[in-house]
Formats: C-alpha cells, sequence, structure tokens
C-alpha cells in the first residue's frame, strides 16, 4: 500500500525529537511552520554548487528529459512544492551531495546502457539505496555474524549497547525513510551498506560514495542488507521491552541461501 504522508499541520512534534529526524535539527526551519519554496531551498547550497532545486511543473517537465538526466545535464533537481517526499530528497543533496552525485553519475550510465523505459538490476539498487538507504559504521566484526544471520534478538536486544556505544553506528541517507518517519510508531526498514573500520561517518559516507562512484557496489538489490531500524534504542517507543524483538513484524526471518556481501573496508 502506498504510504501518504501526513499533513504538515498534524505532524505530532514527537518523531521530529527522536531518530531519524531529530538529526536533522540544522534544517528545523525547514520541517516547522510553513511550507519552504525552491528558492528558500536553494539558498542552503553552498556558493559553488552547481545542483538547484527546480519547481517540478508541467513546463520543467515538458523537456522530455529523464529525473536523472536533467540532473546530470544541467543540475536541476525536479522538486515537487509542498510535498514531503521532495523535501526530504532535497535536504539528502544538501548534506550528502557527493553520494547523490554518485548515485545520479550511475543512473544516467544505466540509462544509456538501457533505454528510458527498462530498469536494470543496478539501477533497482541504486534506487532502493537512494530511498531507504542507511550506511552502518561497524567497528565490531563479531556483529556481522548476528546480523548475517537475521538474529534480531541478539543484534538489537543482546548487543543493545553496541548501538550506544560506539560500536554501530549510523547514517540514513534514504529520503523515504525519513518521510515514513513522520508516522509515530511506523515500523522502518532500511536497506544497508556496511563499513568497517575506526573512521566517523563522514568518512564511512565518502567511502560509500566512492564505491558507488566506480560501480563498486549497488550492481544488484541483494547486496543491501535489510536493518529493521525500529530496534535500534530510541526508535520506537515498545524495543524497550524484549518481547518487541521477538514478536516485532519488521524482524524477518533470513530466506534460505540468502548471504550478504563483506563490508568494505
Amino acid at each position: 500500500m502506498r504510504y501518504i504522508a501526513p499533513a504538515r499541520e498534524a505532524v505530532d512534534p514527537v518523531v521530529l525529537a527522536r531518530p531519524p529526524l531529530e538529526d536533522w535539527a540544522e534544517h528545523g526551519a525547514l520541517l516547522h511552520g510553513p511550507w519552504p519554496s525552491v528558492e528558500v531551498l536553494n539558498a542552503r547550497w553552498p556558493a559553488q554548487a552547481r545542483e538547484r532545486f527546480v519547481a517540478q511543473t508541467p513546463a520543467l517537465l515538458a523537456d522530455g528529459q529523464h529525473y536523472e538526466q536533467r540532473i546530470a545535464a544541467s543540475g536541476a533537481i525536479a522538486t515537487r512544492e509542498r510535498n514531503w517526499h521532495d523535501l526530504f530528497n532535497a535536504l539528502v543533496w544538501l548534506r550528502h551531495p557527493a553520494l547523490k552525485r554518485a548515485l545520479n553519475a550511475q543512473q544516467v550510465a544505466e540509462i544509456a546502457r538501457m533505454g528510458p523505459k527498462l530498469r536494470s538490476r543496478p539501477q533497482c539498487a541504486l534506487t532502493h539505496f537512494d530511498e531507504a538507504g542507511v550506511i552502518v559504521l561497524l567497528r565490531d566484526a563479531r556483529l556481522l555474524a548476528l546480523w548475517d544471520a537475521h538474529d534480531w534478538h541478539g543484534l538489537f536486544w543482546r548487543e543493545r549497547a553496541a548501538w550506544q556505544d560506539g560500536r554501530l553506528r549510523l547514517v540514513v541517507f534514504g529520503h523515504a525513510l525519513l518521510e515514513h518517519a513522520l508516522t509515530p510508531d511506523k515500523l522502518l526498514v532500511g536497506k544497508a551498506l556496511v563499513v568497517s573500520g575506526d573512521g566517523d561517518e563522514a568518512a564511512a559516507c565518502a567511502r560509500v560514495a566512492a564505491a558507488v562512484g566506480v560501480g563498486e557496489v549497488l550492481r544488484d538489490p541483494l547486496e543491501l542488507r535489510p536493518l529493521p531500524l525500529s530496534g535500534i534504542p530510541r526508535w520506537h517507543p515498545d524495543n524497550v521491552n524484549e518481547a518487541f524483538h521477538r514478536t516485532a513484524a519488521c524482524y524477518r526471518p533470513r530466506r534460505p541461501g540468502r548471504s550478504y556481501p563483506a563490508a568494505l573496508g
């Protein structure tokens, strides 16, 4: 069923004060009050940025270009005004332009290869990550075995401290995830790429952007690891109870034969 975001005035302030939306406080003025125009969004770009948000109108779409091709050709990011999905897409562009550009370049290359009406496995992977992607910075390699096995009780309850002490750190990239987080108590599942090592979140994002740029990752949707975000402390009010981690609908068993790639180093 297609998700319908709440009206702006109906958004529960609680969701803006907990993950993942609390992490976007620097853009809080865009999430509260009147809807921001594309001019207001564009004022947040650094002066040297090539891209600009452009109102998605019939006149814009009449150019016949694919959404991704338009960005590559002129830097114009078609943006529906008064629309949560496109507002969060704009925020991700502002925070993670290098990764967004890498995704765009790969999408345009696939459109050139497949044509505008067909979609390849890489295009599906790129889109899934763009919409629901998360980057997990892993500092304790032992935890990956729990994730590989879909041992959600182990990963989110027995190792609950790992999400709080820095052994597992998270960057939310997918703008659809941010939109879905507007609904209180919604069970969220991300599509994850993992980076191992002692670097910070910025370094992990740069590593993923570089890997996407050279076609090292996101060549198939099955590369992406499902991550039930609602199991992370503070992401869902019920996850303070052990029973949640045994029964929540966001926790799915591993399909027979399913495997995942190693973490990026």
